[in-house]
């Protein structure tokens, strides 16, 4: 599958459980670890593993696995692998903390309806 459709379907499932500041960080022309970074950010512990389940999900469905996660049930931050996209769930405290979109400011970023 294409990467751009798969992160399209990895932001509807963001979108589906309601996640917080949805971006997409088009990463292609300034690394070879991915093609996009997706970062989205929850509540709470439930909301963060109901995330990572639904884009799991969406994405097996859609035909692509995942290849690592890192992250529990216990976690404020939950990297999902999926080769060509790399999904970041987090906190809003530890993603204001990590602050990725500062790391990565070099990529451009796309809103996700703009997929």
């Amino acid at each position: 599958m294409d990467s751009r459709k798969a992160a399209k379907i990895v932001c509807e499932a963001l979108a589906d459980k309601k996640a917080g500041g949805i971006q997409v960080i088009d990463i292609q022309n300034i690394s070879v670890i991915a093609d996009y970074f997706i970062l989205a950010d929850g509540e709470n512990q439930n909301q963060l593993q109901a995330m990572k389940d639904a884009v799991d999900e969406k994405l097996f469905q859609a035909g692509v696995t995942v290849k690592q996660i890192e992250g529990n049930q216990k976690s404020t931050w939950i990297l999902m692998d999926y080769g060509d996209i790399i999904v970041h769930i987090f906190s809003k405290e530890d993603r204001l903390f990590y602050d990725l979109e500062r790391i990565w400011r070099d990529g451009v970023t796309i809103g996700p309806e703009d997929l």
